[in-house]
């Protein structure tokens, strides 16, 4: 169920009351004002569920949101299909311009940008350690 904004719907009927008295040669300005109006509405509203969720991070009453694996997992997924897709074209290009030299270097390079996004989730970087809560030095 939505919820509205008696405030953007007033917004609202005032731009179309506006429109009916001035006519149409001021849509587009009075459209782009309302535009603008809603867009300072949805930043307020991200910034306040922004701020609650903060809250109640703090307060312990929500976990904190982790990168979780089925995140990851669709990103990795998507990676690999837009490298097959781009691997079709891609491979044509290659055996058109340099044979089978060309498909090898082709294929290697997407192996190689699919490896190095697949390991470099894993990686930790220099100095940083993993640590859970609760671990002891």
């Amino acid at each position: 169920m939505a919820t509205h904004d008696p405030e953007l719907k007033k917004e609202l009927d005032a731009t179309l009351q506006t429109r009916k008295e001035l006519g149409p040669e001021y849509e587009s300005e009075l459209v782009e004002s309302f535009l603008e109006k809603l867009d300072a509405n949805v930043d307020r509203r991200v910034r306040r569920q922004l701020a609650e969720q903060q809250m109640q991070v703090a307060r312990g009453t929500l976990p904190p949101r982790r990168s979780g694996v089925p995140h990851e997992f669709w990103q990795r997924f998507a990676v690999a299909v837009v490298s097959l897709v781009l691997a079709i074209p891609l491979s044509a290009i290659a055996v058109a311009n340099a044979g089978l030299i060309g498909l090898a270097l082709c294929w290697a390079g997407i192996v190689g940008v699919n490896a190095v996004h697949g390991l470099g989730r894993r990686t930790v970087l220099p100095g940083k350690s993993e640590r859970r809560e609760g671990d002891w030095d």
